[in-house]
């Protein structure tokens, strides 16, 4: 970002946090390793310390990015050597590639690609079209979408909805593929990454329908967002919009919310097509306004009942990285408010929610995974991926950033 985008910024304080994620994260990168981590317990990360233990679950692509994040600001060989481990532990999920959902981009633009970016490796940019492939074999052509989660996941999407919605209206007897989330506009960026590098339009092809898809169906209004949709997979008829991890259905599950503002900014960034950048804008908008009457801090659910207030920390990172994004693409005027607005957030969330003691790992509490979370050991806690989105958006507003997307 240059000079003038950061006319807004309190140069003092993006020093400063600079500084202490530098000693953070060398004490971090020292420890962790090549260790795959979820969140810490008694301030001390775990290997694969996820649900269900999975090498493949959607967030192990976070730590790797940290790593090719800091090698890029840094020039330090510790972070590339960790990176380059994880990535080869990753391996395992392309051998069986059966359980890889939509996630594929979380999980590989972080690292393989974010390598082959980097170091121009070969074996990177093999496991980066590999994990495109299982992706753009998720597409419906005649829904026009990208299959969201495999069949596993059913049994937790009925559990979590209730007798509010028709189960049998929503899954039709067809599991869960007629299901598409908003989650997937920042997995299709390995998709116009995949026709870059091979010059074949397909993959970009199917990124754009995908996104045509959600700005039709997730994309409301006012722009606030549903988290899931389902259609038909047999027809591609529009069937239900449950709730998913916000708080009710037609609520504004704020994590998803910052998915659009990003991903579609990113879209738009591949594609050029202004109505991506207006989608990114009206969802941007969205956030902002709600952001600004609660201290910038997110909430979990922007139409959530005030009681219990619940924050996520990680859709406030997210929201800052999707607007420093949005940012480049807008002339002067919008820049300084797209920018002022995510410098904004990254400030109140560091002084709400930050740790910067090294002995310590993680960074960002006050992540919270969904908002109706019976045991609370996923509300208000630290989550890695809202360490990547602050590190990520530091550097961007420090011109240190590698671009991943």
């Amino acid at each position: 970002m240059g000079e003038k985008g950061r006319c807004c910024v309190d140069q003092e304080w993006l020093d400063g946090v600079y500084e202490k994620l530098l000693v953070k994260m060398k004490a971090e990168c020292e420890r962790v390793g090549t260790m795959i981590p979820y969140t810490p317990r008694e301030g001390k990360y775990h290997d694969l310390d996820v649900f269900g233990g999975s090498i493949g679950f959607w967030t192990n692509g976070f730590w790797p990015g940290m790593l090719w994040q800091m090698y890029e600001a840094t020039g330090d060989e510790a972070y590339k050597k960790a990176a380059e481990g994880v990535e080869e532990r990753m391996d395992a999920i392309l051998h069986g590639f059966e359980g890889v959902d939509h996630d594929a981009g979380f999980l590989f633009l972080l690292s393989a690609v974010a390598d082959y970016r980097k170091t121009g490796n070969n074996d990177s940019r093999r496991r980066g079209l590999f994990a495109a492939n299982l992706l753009a074999g998720r597409y419906n052509p005649v829904g026009k979408f990208i299959r969201a989660w495999n069949d596993g996941m059913l049994d937790a999407v009925k559990k979590d909805e209730g007798p509010e919605i028709e189960k049998e209206s929503v899954f039709a007897g067809n599991g869960m593929s007629g299901g598409m989330i908003i989650d997937c506009m920042m997995n299709i960026p390995l998709l116009y990454w995949a026709s870059s590098v091979t010059g074949d339009p397909r993959f970009a092809h199917i990124a754009f329908s995908h996104a045509k898809t959600a700005q039709q169906y997730i994309v409301r209004e006012d722009g606030s967002c549903n988290h899931i949709v389902f259609f038909n997979p047999q027809t591609g008829e529009f069937v239900d919009n449950p709730g998913g991890q916000g708080f009710q259905k037609g609520s504004s599950w704020s994590r998803g919310q910052s998915w659009a503002v990003y991903g579609f900014a990113l879209s738009y960034r591949h594609t050029k097509d202004e109505s991506f950048l207006n989608t990114a804008k009206k969802c941007a908008h969205y956030c902002i306004s709600n952001l600004a009457v609660a201290d910038w801090l997110p909430l979990v659910d922007y139409r959530a009942p005030e009681e219990p207030l619940k924050y996520d920390s990680t859709a406030g990172m997210i929201t800052a990285c999707g607007l420093l994004e949005l940012a480049e693409h807008v002339g002067e005027h919008e820049k300084k408010l797209y920018t002022k607005a995510a410098f904004r957030i990254l400030r109140a969330c560091d002084a709400r929610f930050a740790n910067w003691d090294p002995k310590v790992d993680s960074i960002m509490d006050g992540g919270t995974f969904f908002y109706h979370d019976p045991t609370g050991e996923n509300t208000e806690v630290p989550i890695i991926y809202a360490d990547y989105y602050l590190i990520e958006a530091v550097l961007r507003l420090k011109g240190k950033a590698l671009f991943t997307w």
